[in-house]
């Protein structure tokens, strides 16, 4: 029986006080096409649980899962090895249910889990600090774009052509409703990522300019270069991190300048899980420690002298903060944070190191491979695990063909950029310590095969 505890009375009682005339008022930002006006078409008002059961497994097996066959995929999302001892620890009870604490002083052992994986994600980002992570890296990129603008009381913001286009669209969802002007630019197949168009757009009106690092091309921009130049505008620089794993090799965004640091934990402990729940990571530097968005936990002594773990700053609507919240949309990911950090301890500084090196060994492996098929170009002149390569016809056919063949071949870019002139061509590839000498070989001869 459904639990209902509100009448018509009630209803209308709230909807009076918002100014809403009905529900359908409160869904008005919902695209129209969006919306059903009744049960969704084609399915049975109701089915056996067997039934049910049955289909959705006939569902499932429709799809390729990451490790059945070769699989080239990434723009934001990674297949990494997950130890199995990650997920043996996260559904240990006193894991498994972990959210929130409201009553943080009790929960000493989510206090310190989440202790510890700030002082990983501060480390890894090169950050002084680092909260208790937020829903995913799009999210986690606006908030860092709002607390910029906080800080600097400036509405502009700078978003670099290199951004994924799904953080510039959440960005931009945002952004409608405060205010903020977003300047924003589309990528352009050059071996080289945009620093110098980044630098151009800055303005003494700027906020802050976001360069991702590396870039959704798989290139590495210079991001002390672009501090330098928002240093001298008086604007924050933020760095968006969506393969966290590149840092095992690359200099860490803040040791290069980056005032706040933002990125996607998925890579560490969580797997792709087909686009979700993921893990927000967010750093920035001391002196704006009161307007990062989310909770902080902090480490302390108690009456007797014994090391404890308090909740230090909580800044979201939820709690007291109210209308003075920095974010109403930073729920930390608990579970994914754990497996984050319990990956990240099992590695260690030298096994992510190792880790890193490897899979850039293989998307190097990858790319000269690549090369040799008629017709295709490898962009990139520098990358870490992920490149662009060129094809003679329209990318989204021929991912669609080598599907067909069992072998997901990359992100087409004409699928991140519908409509976008000069990018129908090009093909985004990323390799991990996961891909074989056998699955590149694979991939070429499939890829060689489809453009013959």
């Amino acid at each position: 029986m459904r639990y209902l505890p509100l009448n018509d009375a009630d209803r209308a009682g709230m909807l009076g006080t918002i100014g809403a005339a009905s529900v359908d008022d409160l869904f008005v930002d919902v695209p129209a096409e969006a919306r059903l006006a009744g049960p969704v078409p084609g399915l049975p008002m109701h089915a056996s649980e067997m039934a049910v059961e049955r289909h959705m497994a006939r569902l499932s097996a429709e799809s390729l899962t990451a490790g059945q066959v070769p699989f080239f995929l990434g723009a934001g999302a990674y297949r990494h090895h997950v130890p199995a001892s990650v997920d043996h620890l996260i559904q240990r009870g006193e894991f498994l249910t972990a959210y929130t604490p409201y009553q943080p002083e009790i929960a000493q052992g989510t206090l310190q889990v989440l202790f510890e994986f700030q002082t990983q994600v501060a480390r890894l980002l090169g950050t002084d600090v680092a909260n208790a992570s937020l829903y995913d890296g799009s999210t986690a990129c606006w908030e860092a774009v709002a607390m910029a603008g906080r800080i600097t009381k400036r509405k502009t913001a700078v978003l670099s052509g290199g951004l994924h286009p799904h953080y510039v669209e959440t960005a931009k969802t945002m952004a409608k409703f405060t205010g903020d002007t977003l300047v924003t630019r589309l990528p352009e197949l050059s071996a080289e990522a945009d620093d110098d168009a980044v630098i151009a757009a800055l303005g003494a009106e700027t906020s802050c300019v976001v360069v991702q690092y590396p870039d959704v091309l798989g290139r590495i921009p210079d991001l002390a270069k672009i501090a330098a130049a928002a240093q001298a505008v008086g604007a924050l620089l933020i760095a968006v991190v969506t393969e966290p794993v590149a840092l095992g090799l690359l200099e860490s965004p803040g040791a290069l300048g980056a005032d706040i640091v933002v990125g996607e934990g998925q890579a560490l402990g969580v797997g792709l899980q087909f686009g979700g729940p993921y893990l927000g990571l967010f750093g920035c530097r001391e002196k704006y420690l009161r307007q990062i968005p989310g909770r902080l936990c902090g480490e302390t002594v108690d009456a007797d002298g014994r090391r404890g773990f308090v909740l230090t700053l909580s800044t979201r609507e939820q709690h007291i903060r109210r209308e003075k919240a920095t974010s109403n949309i930073c729920t930390n990911s608990g579970l994914c944070a754990l497996a984050f950090s319990i990956h990240l301890t099992l590695l260690g500084g030298k096994g992510l190191e190792q880790m890193a090196r490897a899979s850039h060994a293989r998307a190097v492996a990858t790319a000269k491979r690549l090369a040799q098929v008629p017709g295709v170009s490898v962009v990139n002149r520098a990358y870490f695990n992920e490149f662009v390569v060129t094809l003679p016809r329209d990318a989204r056919t021929v991912v669609r063909e080598l599907a067909d063949r069992q072998v997901l071949g990359g992100v087409s870019l004409g699928r991140l950029y519908p409509g976008a002139d000069g990018l129908g061509g090009g093909l985004l590839v990323a390799a991990t310590e996961c891909t074989t000498a056998e699955d590149i070989e694979t991939f070429a001869a499939a890829l060689e095969e489809v453009l013959a």
